[in-house]
């Protein structure tokens, strides 16, 4: 993710390019530091409400555990809480500039990642690139590619 200013809170229309099914290519992602954290995963998002979004995430670890996650919210940089985990962790949604969006991840209302996220001009490919830290206080950078299934 790249670090960018931080835009004016002001709500964006989820673009309906990202309606669909997104299957992770692991291959074409990076994880600094790695392994990937998971061997399959999936998400489809889907309209909520006048201009929301709904995602849902299954993803399948290494040694065949599964996780299940929700989030349902707008763009329009405010938190929205994540389901399907116990810590509390929420998204903010905000538009950079066209086409680019970022978000911000918070555990226990801090400051945990910060996304960057594109949409390829075909339309097929999203790109996040994520830089946070770990538990251990480590830098990690992540470059997810997903393709629209």
């Amino acid at each position: 993710m790249a670090l960018v200013a931080w835009p004016a809170a002001s709500a964006a229309q989820t673009p309906s390019s990202w309606f669909g099914s997104w299957s992770l290519n692991i291959a074409r992602s990076t994880y600094d530091p790695g392994p990937p954290p998971y061997k399959r995963a999936t998400y489809t998002i889907e309209p909520w409400g006048t201009d929301g979004m709904r995602v849902s995430y299954d993803m399948v670890h290494p040694r065949g555990g599964v996780t299940h996650l929700e989030w349902q919210g707008r763009i329009d940089g405010k938190d929205y809480p994540l389901q399907g985990i116990d810590a509390f962790v929420t998204y903010a949604y905000n538009q950079v500039s066209p086409g680019v969006y970022e978000t911000i991840v918070k555990m226990g209302g801090r400051v945990a990642a910060k996304s960057s996220i594109t949409l390829s001009p075909d339309g097929q490919t999203m790109t996040t690139t994520t830089k946070g830290v770990d538990s251990g206080g480590r830098a990690v950078v992540t470059v997810t590619v997903y393709e629209r299934r």
